[in-house]
Protein backbone atom coordinates (compact mmCIF):
# COMPACT_ATOMS: atom_id res chain seq x y z
CA UNK A 1 0.00 0.00 0.00
CA UNK A 2 1.20 3.50 -0.73
CA UNK A 3 -0.10 7.04 -0.47
CA UNK A 4 0.01 9.97 -2.86
CA UNK A 5 2.06 13.06 -2.10
CA UNK A 6 -1.17 15.00 -1.48
CA UNK A 7 -2.35 12.40 1.03
CA UNK A 8 0.94 12.44 2.92
CA UNK A 9 1.08 16.25 2.97
CA UNK A 10 -2.40 16.36 4.47
CA UNK A 11 -1.86 13.57 7.00
CA UNK A 12 1.57 14.79 8.14
CA UNK A 13 0.59 18.45 8.32
CA UNK A 14 3.18 19.53 5.78
CA UNK A 15 3.03 20.57 2.12
CA UNK A 16 3.57 18.88 -1.22
CA UNK A 17 6.20 21.49 -1.96
CA UNK A 18 8.16 20.48 1.17
CA UNK A 19 7.98 16.81 0.24
CA UNK A 20 9.20 17.56 -3.27
CA UNK A 21 12.09 19.53 -1.79
CA UNK A 22 12.98 16.60 0.48
CA UNK A 23 13.07 14.46 -2.65
CA UNK A 24 15.27 16.95 -4.50
CA UNK A 25 17.90 16.99 -1.73
CA UNK A 26 17.79 13.23 -1.23
CA UNK A 27 16.31 13.38 2.25
CA UNK A 28 13.07 11.52 1.48
CA UNK A 29 12.63 9.67 -1.78
CA UNK A 30 9.18 8.50 -2.88
CA UNK A 31 8.77 4.77 -3.22
CA UNK A 32 7.56 5.22 -6.78
CA UNK A 33 6.51 7.83 -9.30
CA UNK A 34 3.30 7.29 -11.23
CA UNK A 35 2.79 7.74 -14.95
CA UNK A 36 1.14 11.05 -14.13
CA UNK A 37 4.38 12.21 -12.47
CA UNK A 38 2.90 12.10 -8.97
CA UNK A 39 5.05 10.83 -6.16
CA UNK A 40 3.83 7.94 -4.01
CA UNK A 41 5.10 6.85 -0.60
CA UNK A 42 5.03 3.41 1.03
CA UNK A 43 5.24 2.48 4.70
CA UNK A 44 9.04 2.68 4.85
CA UNK A 45 8.92 6.21 3.42
CA UNK A 46 6.34 7.20 6.04
CA UNK A 47 8.62 5.93 8.81
CA UNK A 48 11.46 8.00 7.34
CA UNK A 49 9.22 11.08 7.22
CA UNK A 50 8.20 10.58 10.85
CA UNK A 51 11.87 10.53 11.87
CA UNK A 52 12.53 13.67 9.83
CA UNK A 53 9.66 15.54 11.48
CA UNK A 54 10.75 14.42 14.94
CA UNK A 55 14.28 15.68 14.31
CA UNK A 56 12.91 18.96 12.92
CA UNK A 57 10.94 19.27 16.14
CA UNK A 58 14.23 19.11 18.02
CA UNK A 59 15.41 22.14 16.08
CA UNK A 60 17.90 20.34 13.83
CA UNK A 61 18.64 21.63 10.35
CA UNK A 62 18.19 19.49 7.26
CA UNK A 63 21.94 18.81 6.71
CA UNK A 64 22.26 17.50 10.28
CA UNK A 65 19.07 15.45 9.90
CA UNK A 66 20.53 13.86 6.79
CA UNK A 67 23.67 12.91 8.72
CA UNK A 68 21.63 11.46 11.57
CA UNK A 69 19.50 9.37 9.23
CA UNK A 70 22.57 8.07 7.40
CA UNK A 71 24.32 7.19 10.65
CA UNK A 72 21.35 5.41 12.27
CA UNK A 73 19.72 3.16 9.70
CA UNK A 74 17.85 1.08 12.29
CA UNK A 75 14.58 3.01 12.33
CA UNK A 76 13.11 1.07 15.27
CA UNK A 77 16.17 1.78 17.45
CA UNK A 78 16.19 5.47 16.52
CA UNK A 79 12.47 5.87 17.13
CA UNK A 80 12.82 4.14 20.50
CA UNK A 81 15.24 6.88 21.54
CA UNK A 82 12.81 9.54 20.32
CA UNK A 83 9.99 7.85 22.20
CA UNK A 84 11.93 7.95 25.48
CA UNK A 85 12.52 11.68 25.10
CA UNK A 86 8.87 12.31 24.16
CA UNK A 87 7.66 10.42 27.24
CA UNK A 88 9.89 12.54 29.45
CA UNK A 89 8.47 15.69 27.88
CA UNK A 90 4.95 14.29 28.21
CA UNK A 91 5.43 13.69 31.93
CA UNK A 92 6.89 17.15 32.50
CA UNK A 93 4.15 18.88 30.51
CA UNK A 94 1.40 16.81 32.16
CA UNK A 95 2.58 17.95 35.59
CA UNK A 96 2.72 21.57 34.45
CA UNK A 97 -0.75 21.33 32.89
CA UNK A 98 -2.21 19.86 36.07
CA UNK A 99 -0.51 22.55 38.16
CA UNK A 100 -1.75 25.45 36.01
CA UNK A 101 -5.25 23.96 35.78
CA UNK A 102 -5.42 23.71 39.54
CA UNK A 103 -4.34 27.33 39.89
CA UNK A 104 -6.97 28.51 37.38
CA UNK A 105 -9.72 26.60 39.19
CA UNK A 106 -8.63 28.04 42.53
CA UNK A 107 -8.53 31.59 41.18
CA UNK A 108 -11.93 31.31 39.49
CA UNK A 109 -13.57 29.63 42.46
CA UNK A 110 -11.96 31.77 45.11
CA UNK A 111 -10.39 28.70 46.65
CA UNK A 112 -7.10 28.33 48.42
CA UNK A 113 -3.97 27.98 46.30
CA UNK A 114 -1.56 25.37 47.60
CA UNK A 115 1.97 26.60 47.05
CA UNK A 116 3.29 23.03 47.18
CA UNK A 117 1.20 22.12 44.14
CA UNK A 118 1.56 25.28 42.07
CA UNK A 119 5.02 24.54 40.76
CA UNK A 120 4.92 20.83 40.09
CA UNK A 121 6.95 20.41 36.93
CA UNK A 122 8.71 23.74 37.52
CA UNK A 123 10.61 23.01 40.73
CA UNK A 124 14.34 23.78 40.65
CA UNK A 125 14.82 23.01 44.36
CA UNK A 126 14.17 19.28 44.17
CA UNK A 127 17.93 18.58 44.13
CA UNK A 128 18.75 21.00 46.97
CA UNK A 129 19.97 18.35 49.42
CA UNK A 130 22.02 16.60 46.75
CA UNK A 131 23.69 19.81 45.56
CA UNK A 132 24.54 20.83 49.13
CA UNK A 133 25.98 17.41 49.84
CA UNK A 134 28.13 17.41 46.70
CA UNK A 135 29.28 21.02 46.54
CA UNK A 136 28.24 22.69 49.79
CA UNK A 137 25.45 24.96 51.00
CA UNK A 138 27.12 28.07 49.60
CA UNK A 139 27.01 26.61 46.08
CA UNK A 140 23.30 25.93 46.33
CA UNK A 141 22.60 29.35 47.86
CA UNK A 142 24.42 31.14 45.03
CA UNK A 143 22.66 29.14 42.32
CA UNK A 144 19.25 29.54 43.97
CA UNK A 145 19.71 33.31 44.36
CA UNK A 146 20.83 33.62 40.73
CA UNK A 147 17.79 31.69 39.46
CA UNK A 148 15.28 33.63 41.57
CA UNK A 149 16.78 36.95 40.45
CA UNK A 150 16.00 36.28 36.80
CA UNK A 151 12.84 37.38 35.06
CA UNK A 152 10.55 35.03 33.16
CA UNK A 153 12.14 35.82 29.79
CA UNK A 154 15.63 35.22 31.16
CA UNK A 155 14.61 31.90 32.67
CA UNK A 156 12.95 30.87 29.43
CA UNK A 157 16.06 31.77 27.43
CA UNK A 158 18.31 29.85 29.81
CA UNK A 159 16.06 26.77 29.64
CA UNK A 160 16.06 26.97 25.85
CA UNK A 161 19.84 27.21 25.79
CA UNK A 162 20.12 24.18 28.07
CA UNK A 163 17.63 22.16 26.03
CA UNK A 164 19.35 23.05 22.77
CA UNK A 165 22.71 21.99 24.15
CA UNK A 166 21.31 18.62 25.20
CA UNK A 167 19.64 18.13 21.82
CA UNK A 168 22.84 19.00 19.96
CA UNK A 169 24.78 16.49 22.07
CA UNK A 170 22.20 13.80 21.32
CA UNK A 171 22.25 14.55 17.61
CA UNK A 172 26.04 14.42 17.52
CA UNK A 173 26.11 11.12 19.39
CA UNK A 174 23.47 9.67 17.07
CA UNK A 175 25.45 10.81 14.03
CA UNK A 176 28.38 8.70 15.25
CA UNK A 177 31.04 11.40 15.20
CA UNK A 178 34.20 10.89 17.26
CA UNK A 179 34.53 12.52 20.71
CA UNK A 180 37.78 14.18 19.62
CA UNK A 181 36.30 15.57 16.39
CA UNK A 182 36.03 19.30 15.83
CA UNK A 183 32.23 19.12 16.11
CA UNK A 184 32.32 17.28 19.45
CA UNK A 185 34.98 19.56 20.88
CA UNK A 186 32.98 22.64 19.88
CA UNK A 187 30.06 21.17 21.83
CA UNK A 188 32.34 20.51 24.79
CA UNK A 189 33.47 24.15 24.70
CA UNK A 190 29.82 25.27 24.69
CA UNK A 191 29.10 22.93 27.58
CA UNK A 192 31.90 24.34 29.72
CA UNK A 193 30.80 27.89 28.85
CA UNK A 194 27.28 26.93 29.92
CA UNK A 195 28.58 25.59 33.23
CA UNK A 196 30.58 28.75 33.94
CA UNK A 197 27.36 30.73 33.67
CA UNK A 198 25.80 29.01 36.69
CA UNK A 199 26.89 30.74 39.92
CA UNK A 200 28.02 28.53 42.77
CA UNK A 201 29.58 25.78 40.67
CA UNK A 202 33.33 25.16 40.63
CA UNK A 203 33.22 26.11 36.96
CA UNK A 204 31.87 29.59 37.64
CA UNK A 205 33.99 30.13 40.74
CA UNK A 206 37.12 29.27 38.74
CA UNK A 207 36.70 32.13 36.28
CA UNK A 208 39.74 34.27 36.62
CA UNK A 209 41.22 32.03 39.33
CA UNK A 210 44.54 30.26 39.40
CA UNK A 211 45.41 26.76 40.47
CA UNK A 212 43.96 25.46 43.69
CA UNK A 213 40.60 26.17 45.29
CA UNK A 214 38.38 28.04 42.87
CA UNK A 215 41.03 27.76 40.17
CA UNK A 216 41.61 25.97 36.90
CA UNK A 217 42.53 22.70 38.58
CA UNK A 218 39.11 22.61 40.22
CA UNK A 219 37.14 23.29 37.06
CA UNK A 220 38.99 20.56 35.19
CA UNK A 221 38.14 17.97 37.83
CA UNK A 222 34.60 19.31 38.06
CA UNK A 223 33.95 19.00 34.32
CA UNK A 224 35.45 15.52 34.15
CA UNK A 225 33.54 14.45 37.25
CA UNK A 226 30.28 15.67 35.76
CA UNK A 227 31.01 13.65 32.64
CA UNK A 228 31.33 10.51 34.73
CA UNK A 229 28.12 11.35 36.58
CA UNK A 230 26.23 11.79 33.31
CA UNK A 231 26.94 8.12 32.59
CA UNK A 232 26.51 6.74 36.11
CA UNK A 233 23.24 8.51 36.97
CA UNK A 234 20.23 7.62 34.77
CA UNK A 235 18.65 10.99 35.55
CA UNK A 236 21.47 12.67 33.65
CA UNK A 237 21.99 9.97 31.04
CA UNK A 238 18.43 10.36 29.77
CA UNK A 239 19.20 13.98 28.81
CA UNK A 240 21.67 12.70 26.23
CA UNK A 241 19.72 9.79 24.78
CA UNK A 242 20.76 7.16 27.31
CA UNK A 243 24.03 5.53 28.32
CA UNK A 244 25.59 5.56 24.85
CA UNK A 245 24.90 9.25 24.37
CA UNK A 246 26.09 10.23 27.84
CA UNK A 247 29.23 8.15 27.32
CA UNK A 248 29.94 10.20 24.20
CA UNK A 249 29.47 13.43 26.17
CA UNK A 250 31.76 12.18 28.95
CA UNK A 251 34.53 11.26 26.51
CA UNK A 252 34.30 14.55 24.63
CA UNK A 253 34.36 16.57 27.88
CA UNK A 254 37.35 14.61 29.16
CA UNK A 255 39.30 15.28 25.96
CA UNK A 256 38.41 18.96 26.08
CA UNK A 257 39.27 19.28 29.77
CA UNK A 258 42.63 17.58 29.35
CA UNK A 259 43.57 19.91 26.51
CA UNK A 260 42.11 23.21 27.68
CA UNK A 261 41.43 23.34 31.43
Amino acid sequence: MDWSIQDIARIAGTTSRTLRYYDDIGLLKPSRTGTNGYRYYNQAALVQLQRILLLRGLGLGLPVISQVLDAETDAAKALTGHLEWLRQEQDRLARQIASVTQTINAVKGGGEILAEDMFNGFDHTQYKDEVEERWGKDSYAKGDSWWRSMGADQKSAWKQRSQQLGEDWTAAATAGIAPDSAEAQALAQRHVAWLTGIPGTPASDARGGGAGVGGRGDVKEYVMGLGEMYVADPRFAKNYGGTDGSGFVRDALRIYAEANL
